[in-house]
């Protein structure tokens, strides 16, 4: 082997162990939240009113029904949370027909700050927002 193609193997192997280590961190960070939205449902099934989730369009192009019952984690209706425990997020490009007939969501894994990486403002800790939907649910 040659210097260069030796080099190249070990930035390759470098690259997939980083890969791996981020993809384990986000698996905790994905269960922590998991936690604590399976201890929040447990509370805010008997205190909170639920209401079926809307998806809105991309750019804002209209809005769908979907087959969940749950609360809404943003102010801007932008992920929710199922009567089950499940993240949703609760933003699609949507058809004509899935104005009309509705969307099947499918859950995501959920973060422990919600819209990290987005612009200022626009992240909150998982724990913040449910402490707005439910003040004191914890105590």
């Amino acid at each position: 082997m040659t210097e260069g193609t030796d080099w190249a193997r070990q930035r390759t192997e470098a690259a997939k162990e980083q890969e791996r280590r981020l993809h384990a961190r986000h698996e905790v960070e994905h269960a922590k939240a998991r936690a604590i939205l399976a201890e929040f449902v447990e509370v805010a099934r008997e205190r909170l009113p639920t209401e079926r989730l809307m998806v809105k369009g991309y750019g804002g192009r209209g809005s769908a029904r979907s087959d969940i019952e749950g609360w809404y984690l943003r102010i801007d209706k932008t992920v929710g949370l199922g009567t089950g425990g499940s993240f949703y997020v609760l933003t699609a490009p949507l058809s004509i027909l899935d104005r009309v007939r509705g969307v099947t969501l499918t859950p995501t894994p959920p973060p422990l700050v919600i819209g990290a990486g987005g612009k200022d403002g626009d992240s909150i800790e998982l724990v913040a927002a449910l402490e707005r939907l439910l003040p004191g649910w914890r105590s």
